[in-house]
């Protein structure tokens, strides 16, 4: 399994640090895919961006942490009232937030500087 080769070659810290890592992205293709369809990977925040436009400045990076507060703020909300989320728990929402914390530098690099 990758993980485990991963595992050789970068052998200190938690051992469930590269499982979730590498579940990140399984969990970023899956949703690449339903969000672009084999198009721009970065679409979805772009165009985001392009509709709020109007309305303020907000770049295809803001997008991203916008969505990662968002799903910050859910597990922050269900671990202060003592409550796992039917659709997705607290683990779910922190391994968006994981996800969006890494498109957000890819867009920071890529699209804005």
């Amino acid at each position: 399994m990758i993980a485990e080769e991963l595992a050789k070659l970068f052998p200190h810290g938690h051992p469930a640090f590269i499982p979730m890592c590498v579940a990140e992205i399984e969990l970023y293709s899956a949703k690449s895919y339903e969000y672009t369809d084999g198009g721009d990977p970065m679409g979805n925040f772009k165009r985001v961006a392009g509709m709020l436009a109007p309305y303020t400045e907000v770049t295809p990076t803001g997008v991203a942490l916008v969505y990662m507060s968002k799903q910050l703020d859910a597990a922050m909300w269900m671990l202060s009232q003592g409550y796992e989320g039917k659709l997705e728990d607290v683990d779910a929402r922190l391994a968006d937030v994981g996800v969006y914390a890494k498109l957000a530098r890819i867009l920071h690099s890529e699209v804005e500087l």
